[in-house]
């Protein structure tokens, strides 16, 4: 720990940005009768600091699982809202031993004239 007053410890993280996500999603029945695209960035905090881990893919958090099983995950059923969706997501990386917190941002475009909307929350166990 460091002797500088105010400083933290800041967890190692594994980010997956940009993850496609097929979707049945949105309030009016219309919109969730159609499959859209969201993308979703995943910040994982990790137990421990990543050289612990060595070169061992059985030792970490296999980032290409999370992937495919967040993926999914969000086309298993339709939802009303992307809120939902991010809330499910958390709790599903959160289930992963090597993991202590997760945030989850998720972006939907949605709205004229707006590049995006999203919803970002943060986890921990």
């Amino acid at each position: 720990m460091s002797s500088f007053k105010g400083a933290e410890t800041v967890a190692d993280r594994i980010l997956i940005n940009g993850l496609e996500l097929p979707v049945q999603i949105g309030v009016p029945d219309e919109e969730r009768a159609g499959w859209q695209t969201l993308r979703a960035d995943l910040e994982l905090e990790l137990v421990g600091r990543v050289e612990d881990f060595g070169d061992d893919l059985s030792a970490t958090v296999d980032y290409d699982a999370v992937a495919r099983e967040i993926r999914q995950l969000a086309a298993e059923r339709p939802r009303r809202l992307i809120e939902s969706l991010a809330g499910e997501i958390a709790q599903a990386v959160l289930m992963r031993p090597l993991v202590c917190g997760v945030t989850v941002t998720i972006r939907k475009r949605i709205l004229p004239g707006v590049d995006d909307v999203a919803v970002r929350i943060h986890r921990a166990k």
